[in-house]
């Protein structure tokens, strides 16, 4: 009886990925919502969101892995559209942040629901078939962004406050958060948190 060719599961893993990460492209596509937001302009007001409050626009260009042309282009839309607004840094009174508007803020929620097809396609996955995803792609983007291949997430696993296995007892929350002080397992992992603060080393 012969058997399957070997292929190396992380190339499989990788094509894969890609494979989501252009259905994630298009559904972004084709959710554009009532201003026809492009996928970085849509980008910008979720990392707007998650900051909880405005920010320059460097820390859009290194949050998102772009040029500061690019995002100083989609922002000017955004403006124009009334989803974002330029004020004075309190921090510096010759810089200027960005912040979302309140019809940002309800955009920003709007992006944030899943749409129906991505919500039905991950239904197929268990509660341990998810957690063990969350696992393996925050695990893996640590990898990338030790290596500074991508920019760096506010993510459990670079946290001052993460505890991994500090319950070794408890399978279902073997890990700490000392922000709350409470234990939690794989599925509550954060890829990115607001209240996240960066670990010493």
């Amino acid at each position: 009886m012969s058997e399957v060719p070997g292929v190396p599961p992380a190339q499989q893993l990788l094509v894969g990925l890609a494979r989501l990460g252009q259905a994630i492209r298009m559904d972004a596509w084709r959710n554009s919502g009532p201003y026809t937001l492009s996928p970085l302009q849509a980008d910008i007001i979720a990392f707007l969101d998650e900051q909880a409050g405005p920010r320059r626009q460097g820390d859009v260009v290194a949050a998102l892995a772009s040029t500061p042309p690019t995002v100083s282009d989609a922002v000017k839309v955004l403006r124009a559209k009334k989803l974002v607004e330029g004020v004075r840094d309190p921090a510096d009174a010759r810089a200027v942040v960005v912040r979302l508007t309140p019809e940002g803020e309800e955009e920003a929620r709007r992006l944030g629901a899943a749409s129906q097809v991505m919500s039905e396609a991950f239904a197929v996955l268990s509660e341990a078939d998810l957690a063990a995803m969350l696992r393996g792609t925050a695990a893996v983007m640590k990898g990338l962004q030790d290596r500074h291949a991508i920019p760096v997430s506010r993510m459990c696993l670079t946290c001052r406050f993460f505890a991994p296995d500090a319950h070794p007892r408890d399978a279902a929350r073997p890990h700490h958060c000392n922000f709350v002080d409470a234990p939690f397992g794989d599925a509550q992992l954060r890829v990115t948190c607001p209240d996240h603060q960066p670990a010493d080393g």
